[in-house]
């Protein structure tokens, strides 16, 4: 834990007492600071007071003694409407921040040679916050990794010499940042996302800008048009573009790394690297060592001739076309509670899927979509979809033939979240036998 020394002696109002606000509430307590929290979950208020922190109704503070409201990413800041506390605190004129900006006033106050990557992006984030870690790891740096990632920021390890801190953050981290100045910022891209929570398309990427803004060394994507334009505004910013000659990297033996979005997950990693001094050569054999995320396009079992893929992370169409793109044959498992649009916008990428086996309630209406495009069944669950995938796979004439879970649509309808319909598919390929098909 993070002592938040910098805000000793402060009058700190914090909502939002889950995980990541209940550990900052800690480490501002730990800190020396005087600290009131609230949460609307009379629940999370009754273990925050067992846990040692001073709960009071912020509807009944005196607000002209707080110096700062901490507020928890998850909470809205501006839209669909700001949270009432939100309206208080601009009432009384105080200064609204959260978890990194905390975290990054300590990094100043404690006056360490620690350095900070930060890393956003519509798409890409997490992976390229574990891929960097890990080259980091693999060169025998000191690192840490956290942010939005899982691991909340202030519960890393207090800054030390040579320490180096991979931070991933959302846009709501960032609009909660507002002194945020990184030694590397990192953003890889932009696309449409969290409208509602930011109100326009402009609005969301103003605030992923602040990211890079101030950072002593920016690395911008090109790729879209809204990262380029924000990218033009900063002539000696080091820019990602997939598609310039030379951006290939030796990623042959990178399995966890397939993809042109990999790639551009890869550029960024290595680009920070070589900022951070490490050799070529260490880098290219730590590419080819990354695991990957779970759930993020995860190679998890081989039976046979046979790969399964599991994409459990990609919940929308825009996801699931990355897999799509990265794979050919595909014994394509997906479904799900379907999304606005549905999978329309996977057209292209039918030529490459050998079958579809469809699960959850969108199997009717996905159905309707790859109509006589694609060869399809409706499995339902997700044992039998996986069953007859890896049968038919087996099958083929493919020397790769993939199975591949990528739902394009949210697990609600059969699962807690995705990661346990990502656990489902795991589990019911590891139970299949190591050789399949009709000459097994």
């Amino acid at each position: 834990m993070i002592k938040l020394s910098a805000m000793s002696g402060k009058k700190v109002a914090l909502f939002g007492l889950g995980g990541s606000g209940l550990a900052t509430a800690k480490s501002l307590i730990a800190g020396g600071a005087d600290v009131i929290a609230w949460d609307d979950n009379p629940d999370s208020v009754t273990h925050a007071a067992k846990e040692g922190v001073s709960t009071i109704d912020l509807h009944q503070i005196d607000w002209t003694s707080v110096d700062s409201l901490v507020l928890s990413p998850g909470v809205p800041l501006t839209h669909p409407r700001p949270h009432w506390s939100v309206d208080l605190a601009h009432g009384a004129g105080v200064k609204i921040i959260g978890d990194v900006e905390l975290f990054y006033r300590q990094l100043g106050a404690d006056q360490t040679t620690a350095k900070l990557v930060a890393i956003t992006g519509t798409n890409g984030k997490s992976t390229t916050t574990a891929l960097l870690t890990h080259i980091l790891n693999e060169a025998g740096c000191d690192v840490q990794m956290g942010g939005n990632i899982g691991v909340p920021v202030l519960q890393l390890d207090a800054p030390a010499n040579d320490r180096i801190y991979v931070v991933e953050c959302s846009s709501y981290q960032i609009d909660l940042a507002p002194s945020l100045a990184p030694d590397i910022g990192i953003l890889l891209n932009l696309a449409p996302d969290h409208l509602d929570r930011h109100g326009t398309m402009d609005k969301y990427a103003s605030i992923k800008e602040r990211l890079v803004a101030k950072a002593q060394t920016a690395i911008i994507g090109v790729n879209d048009e809204w990262s380029a334009g924000i990218a033009a505004k900063y002539p000696n910013s080091i820019p990602l573009d997939v598609n310039k000659s030379g951006a290939k990297l030796n990623l042959e033996q990178a399995h966890s790394l397939r993809g042109a979005h990999n790639l551009q997950n890869a550029l960024a990693a290595t680009a920070a690297g070589r900022i951070l001094g490490l050799s070529e050569e260490s880098m290219t054999t730590s590419l080819n060592t990354f695991g990957g995320l779970a759930h993020r396009m995860q190679i998890v079992a081989t039976r046979g001739k046979v790969k399964f893929v599991n994409d459990s992370k990609a919940t929308n169409a825009d996801a699931a076309a990355k897999s799509l793109s990265s794979f050919e044959p595909v014994f394509w498992i997906a479904g799900g509670l379907a999304k606005d649009g549905g999978i329309e916008e996977l057209r292209p990428y039918f030529k490459r899927i050998a079958k579809a086996y469809l699960i959850g309630e969108a199997a009717p209406s996905f159905a309707v979509t790859l109509g006589g495009q694609v060869p399809y069944e409706i499995s339902a669950t997700m044992d039998v979809a996986v069953a007859h995938a890896a049968d038919d796979a087996a099958k083929s004439d493919a020397a790769e033939p993939v199975v591949l879970l990528a739902p394009a649509a949210a697990s609600f309808d059969q699962y807690k979240n995705f990661e346990r319909r990502g656990d489902a598919f795991v589990a019911a390929a590891k139970s299949l036998p190591a050789q399949m098909g009709e000459n097994a």
